[in-house]
């Protein structure tokens, strides 16, 4: 029998060496941007070919020791499983010292390459899958293992120079090429920003200021996980971190007012998936989208605005009808542990300096990895406001070695997604792609973005944000775009569509991490995810037949004041319309006739064109009435389950 003991030992001796490293490898992009003092000598920039290649090999090695010595078992097993992590470290190592070799030698004269470098760039592609594979599942390895199949099936020229020079030895399109730089110059900031968001404490004070503000509504917890999650989810790069980081108050809370635990998860993993779209960050998908459509920061959050609030009030409506369907009342009284204090209040400039800072910064003209280290020198000192982190300040120096983690481990998707950006790019398959949505377009601009919505939902089932958001982007957005959609617009549906997968059964990642609190079953929790989120499905839609709901002119959306009003009303109907019937609830249950009208409404209600958008404002607005005036005076009594 194995050592439980030494087990548990090893592993947290895995978890602190892992976070050692990852602490000394986050400063070297960090210090990649910072400039010169004084008499201080910069640290950056460095070259692309070392910057890219080290910080690649030191994010396998992070990876490995963090999965390897906390193995379980003994014996020739655990001793082959060392030998073979040996062998990744080693491979990663020599790949990325063979990428710094040969593309800084392609800069001084043409090379031709070797088989050996060829069978090299394999090696160190076959190591990126293996790590994604233990550190982000399945889903997002067999996508890019299957890109690379198709590469070598399809490969063009040479087998040798095809192979050297699109999946490795690149600087544009391969593993280690154009979407790795982005990630290290513009995103690597915002994580660690968002780690020590985290890491100073405000966290547990944005959970009771939420409770607070939501006492006097009937949902009450699920009103203040929603609340909760928006702000917390605006800063982590991930629905399932933002279920665990909150969802461990909050579903509990929510069960305990009446919801089943089904709903209580639902709610959250919808609430947590949303926080993805949710400026400033949105899970640093709008700094990756700025670079790809080559827009400013701003001017993506700009567009996100009125899309993400459209969807937190579908969550907010939802569980008012659920609410109302149980009969749950106002609390008369909040619980102790979730009192506001002083300090409370205090801790949450500890999350709106540092993102006032950052608009601030971006507006006065900064870039994005500038203004999220100028909010990063902020918000260090500004922590010692809370009395928890003068009492351990080492809690900050944690908080900066969990960013480099999280890096690390992001990395493993980006190289990835690089596998797959190099393999498709070399054989044309997006082109094809998209030669074929245009043709079915000239049928059914609907039917072409549903079923360009489908395969976005199914390309990201199991993957975070940004590794979903890039590799749709790759696969289906020239397609997308082939539609006659602006680049911003196409981007945004792609995006919607890639945060939805993770609450779509049956791989609903976030509902699963929620149903594991609960206590609910995995699949129910996912149903009622998609269910109270069920308008994460229809906003890509409006916006994509209504750009003007995207406020900037990138998307098509310039629009004057009263057209601004006119979709927001309509956006207002729509998520009425399409929550109620979701939830078969409103002031009473409907019938299944009733729950058909309005589902037509909502979808009448996308619709551009304006007696079709017009007629549906009239029947929506009838069917609120309706049931107003005739069932609104048994709204507050307790109603059977349907």
């Amino acid at each position: 029998m194995p050592n439980d003991r030494t087990d548990l030992s090893s592993g947290r001796l895995a978890r602190r060496v892992a976070l050692t490293l990852a602490f000394f490898m986050a400063l070297i992009p960090l210090g990649h941007k910072l400039p010169a003092f004084g008499p201080m000598p910069r640290i950056g920039p460095f070259e692309a070919e070392p910057m890219r290649g080290g910080v690649l090999a030191l994010s396998v090695l992070i990876c490995v020791v963090l999965a390897s010595f906390g193995r379980q078992g003994r014996g020739p097993f655990k001793v082959l499983g060392y030998l073979f992590d040996t062998l990744l470290i080693t491979t990663a190592a020599w790949a990325c010292w063979r990428f710094y070799v040969d593309v800084t030698a392609m800069h001084q004269s043409i090379v031709f390459f070797e088989p050996w470098q060829a069978w090299t760039s394999l090696a160190g592609c076959l190591v990126i899958l293996v790590m994604t594979w233990r550190v982000w599942g399945a889903p997002l390895a067999l996508v890019a293992g299957a890109a690379l199949l198709w590469f070598l099936w399809d490969f063009r020229g040479d087998f040798v120079q095809a192979t050297t020079e699109n999946l490795w030895m690149v600087l544009d399109d391969g593993v280690l090429g154009n979407i790795m730089d982005i990630v290290l110059s513009t995103v690597f900031p915002f994580i660690i920003l968002g780690a020590m968001l985290e890491g100073c404490g405000a966290g547990g004070s944005l959970i009771r200021v939420s409770f607070h503000t939501m006492r006097r509504f009937r949902g009450g917890p699920a009103h203040a996980a929603i609340l909760a999650s928006s702000l917390f989810g605006a800063v982590s790069g991930s629905a399932v971190a933002n279920v665990v980081g909150t969802g461990v108050i909050t579903i509990p809370m929510i069960k305990r007012r009446g919801f089943s635990a089904n709903f209580a998860g639902g709610v959250e993993a919808a609430a947590s998936t949303g926080g993805q779209v949710m400026p400033p960050i949105m899970g640093a998908a709008a700094l990756v989208m700025a670079d790809l459509v080559g827009v400013s920061y701003l001017t993506v959050i700009v567009a996100a605005l009125i899309p993400a609030l459209t969807f937190y009030g579908a969550l907010f409506a939802s569980v008012i009808f659920e609410s109302r369907r149980l009969g749950i009342e106002v609390a008369e009284t909040i619980e102790s542990d979730m009192m506001v204090t002083a300090q409370d209040w205090r801790n949450l400039a500890l999350v709106a300096i540092p993102l006032a800072v950052v608009i601030i910064s971006m507006i006065q003209g900064a870039s994005p990895s500038g203004a999220a280290l100028t909010a990063l020198a902020v918000l260090i000192p500004l922590s010692f406001m809370n009395p928890a982190v003068r009492q351990r300040p080492f809690a900050l120096v944690e908080a900066f070695a969990r960013g480099g983690l999280t890096f690390a481990q992001l990395m493993m998707a980006v190289g990835a997604i690089g596998i797959v950006v190099a393999s498709l790019s070399s054989t044309g398959l997006p082109t094809m792609l998209a030669l074929q949505l245009d043709a079915l377009s000239s049928q059914s601009l609907t039917l072409t973005l549903v079923i360009a919505a489908l395969g976005c939902i199914l390309l990201g089932m199991g993957m975070p944000t940004l590794p979903a958001y890039l590799t749709i982007i790759v696969i289906s957005g020239s397609a997308i775009m082939a539609l006659g959609l602006s680049a911003l617009t196409a981007h945004f549906f792609v995006f919607y569509f890639g945060v939805a997968s993770a609450i779509t059964p049956p791989v609903a990642i976030a509902a699963y991490a929620a149903a594991a609190i609960s206590g609910g079953s995995a699949i129910g929790t996912g149903v009622s995810a998609a269910r109270i989120g069920v308008a994460i499905f229809a906003i890509p839609f409006m916006f994509t037949f209504n750009p003007q709901m995207l406020l900037v002119s990138a998307a098509g959306g310039d629009a004057g004041t009263l057209d601004v009003l006119l979709i927001i009303v309509r956006s207002g109907l729509m998520i009425w319309m399409l929550t109620s019937a979701a939830n078969r609830f409103d002031a009473r249950r409907l019938s299944l006739p009733e729950a058909a009208l309005r589902l037509a409404a909502a979808a009448a209600l996308i619709s551009p064109v304006a007696y079709i958008h017009l007629s549906a404002v009239a029947v929506a607005g009838l069917a609120i009435v309706f049931n107003r005036l005739n069932f609104g005076a048994s709204a507050d009594r307790k109603q059977p389950a349907p």
